[in-house]
C-alpha cells in the first residue's frame, strides 16, 4: 500500500446551473409547439397530474420541466398573469 489509507479523499462536484423557471417554461412551450402539441394543454396536464409523459422529450423538454417543482411553475405563470394582465 502507498500509505494513504488513513487520508481523507476529497471529491469536488461542479454544481448544476439552475435555469430560471420562466426559461424552463419558455423552452418547454417551444418544444411542444414545434412538435405540434397544444403547449398550454400539455403543461396543464403535467402540472395537474405530475405525469412527465405530457411533456415531449424533444429538445430535452421533459428533463427540463422535471427539474422544476410543479408549484413553482404555477407560481411563475400566476405571477406573470397578475403583473401583465391585472395592472
Amino acid at each position: 500500500m502507498d500509505g494513504k489509507i488513513n487520508s481523507t479523499q476529497y471529491f469536488k462536484t461542479v454544481p448544476e446551473t439552475k435555469m430560471e423557471v420562466k426559461q424552463v417554461l419558455e423552452d418547454v412551450y417551444l418544444a411542444l409547439s414545434e412538435k405540434g402539441y397544444n403547449p398550454v394543454n400539455q403543461i396543464v396536464g403535467y402540472i395537474m397530474s405530475g405525469d412527465p409523459t405530457y411533456i415531449t422529450s424533444y429538445k430535452n423538454a421533459r428533463s427540463l420541466i422535471m427539474k422544476v417543482e410543479r408549484d413553482e411553475l404555477i407560481e411563475e405563470a400566476l405571477t406573470y398573469y397578475i403583473e401583465h394582465k391585472l395592472q
